[in-house]
């Protein structure tokens, strides 16, 4: 199967999915808490619910596994489709628009196709393998700045450092850079694929947080994957960076 193909079908879905979650935004919505006490909405639920018919119905044969309604399909299937509706529901729920729908497909366990779609600022990012990372139409690429003394870096929640036994690391790290911003979840990955950003630091991700990103940041010229150097999604832990400070960052870890 052609990843162009795949490619933009999975662009045309988080776009539209997308729209259906600005369908709810901004309109007082209440959630739910499910039992790792996230929230979860009205808008998460129909906009999986969009993208998994989608999914169904052009390629019944692939697995789906999203964030709010698990695995389902063939799970023998080479292809697995990785959604999260909403990534960023807190913030979705205080009318903050940095928010995003990703959707990643990974074949035979490496992720070749990734959409990050962010209604709140129209931006859509994406990539597959080979094919080069897009936003909106223009090349993306990660910052190609080499001092870390002028890197700007990105966090989403800083009490997850400690809670995940990163705080040496986090701290090490922040004592050398120009700027830390709590740009968090999808849209501080977002900002290391489009050179705004140098680093986005998670200490814990599940993988629907991770679908789209590996594809996305190495056709970037970038990194997504573990806080040691592995690269890709399944290590319930993600950095993003820019190939120009990697090497320094991974030295700041290994030095604290």
């Amino acid at each position: 199967m052609r990843l162009n193909e795949l490619y933009q079908f999975a662009v045309q879905t988080a776009y539209q999915a997308g729209r259906i979650t600005l369908g709810y935004f901004n309109q007082s919505i209440q959630a739910d808490f499910k039992l790792d006490n996230s929230p979860v909405t009205a808008a998460d639920k129909a906009a999986e619910n969009f993208i998994r018919n989608e999914i169904e119905n052009r390629y019944p044969r692939h697995s789906i596994l999203g964030e709010e309604f698990g695995l389902t399909g063939n799970s023998s299937s080479p292809y697995r489709w990785i959604i999260d509706p909403i990534d960023g529901t807190k913030s979705f729920m205080r009318g903050v628009p940095l928010y995003g729908v990703l959707i990643g497909l990974e074949v035979e366990g490496e992720i070749k196709v990734g959409a990050a779609y962010f209604p709140g600022t129209d931006e859509m990012l994406s990539a597959f393998d080979g094919g080069g990372a897009w936003i909106n139409g223009r090349r993306a690429i990660t910052s190609n700045k080499q001092d870390l003394g002028q890197a700007y870096v990105c966090y989403t929640n800083v009490l997850n450092m400690a809670a995940q036994s990163r705080i040496r690391e986090w701290e090490g790290l922040s004592r050398k850079v120009f700027t830390i911003r709590g740009w968090g979840d999808a849209y501080g990955h977002m900002l290391v694929a489009t050179g705004r950003a140098e680093v986005m630091l998670d200490p814990i991700m599940n993988v629907w947080d991770c679908g789209p990103f590996p594809v996305i940041l190495r056709e970037a010229n970038g990194y997504f994957g573990s806080w040691d150097g592995r690269e890709g999604h399944l290590y319930n832990e993600a950095i993003s960076c820019s190939n120009a400070l990697l090497k320094d960052v991974f030295e700041v870890f290994k030095n604290v």
